[in-house]
């Protein structure tokens, strides 16, 4: 099958929509790292009740937001001033990613409307095909040693070593196991590989509708 530029340009803005909107969807989603203080005994580790830990935790995804102005306040936990900086810099990214998110959702807006327009849609298989790529190989690389992958995503982004928590100096990596972002990555996999299966799905529905519309035309 062969794509025009306007396929790859509508397809390339959906995957970046679709990956960004995945990290988004899933640092906010808040129900994940509340089941996760039970499945993981956060509270029984960091001896904190769990409501307690919510509360912090609200504090600290409520930070991260691209509307949130403002210095990070986590009222139960003291934080050193490499840990603050740590943060900062996660903010400055997450934020990067949120903008992203709404810049692509509207490009990729305006590109299919155009495309529909035309009652084009080999984007949508496209877009299904170049996105599960990344994702599937480098969730298959990390699921070998998560541990490792964990270490290399933090040099790469990061310039320094203050992700290297001391829990003497900041407590708050007690309720922040590593095991919580390998949950939180797993989860932002799922959500990729669900919205690459609408998009193909809806590809061969389309498809299947013009060839229809054609035969009875005929």
């Amino acid at each position: 099958m062969t794509y025009s530029k306007k396929d790859w340009l509508t397809a390339i803005c959906m995957m970046i929509f679709i990956i960004t909107f995945a990290i988004t969807f899933t640092v906010f989603f808040t129900p994940l790292y509340h089941r996760a203080i039970y499945r993981l005994g956060i509270d029984i580790t960091s001896g904190m009740d769990a409501e307690t830990i919510k509360e912090n935790y609200r504090f600290l995804i409520q930070y991260q937001s691209i509307f949130y102005r403002g210095t990070l306040h986590l009222p139960d936990f003291i934080m050193s001033t490499s840990g603050k900086i740590h943060f900062e810099e996660v903010k400055r990214i997450f934020e990067f990613i949120q903008i992203t998110m709404f810049a692509s959702a509207i490009l990729s807006i305006l590109c299919i409307y155009q495309q529909i327009r035309q009652s084009e849609y080999r984007f949508l298989r496209l877009t299904s095909i170049i996105t599960v790529v990344l994702p599937v190989v480098i969730g298959m690389l990390s699921m070998m040693n998560f541990d490792q992958a964990f270490i290399i995503f933090h040099k790469i982004f990061f310039r320094n070593d203050y992700w290297i928590f001391d829990a003497r100096t900041d407590p708050v990596i007690e309720i922040l196991p590593q095991a919580f972002f390998m949950h939180s990555f797993i989860m932002i996999i799922i959500i990729i590989l669900f919205l690459c299966a609408i998009c193909y799905g809806m590809y061969h529905h389309k498809q299947k509708h013009i060839i229809r519309n054609s035969e009875e035309y005929i």
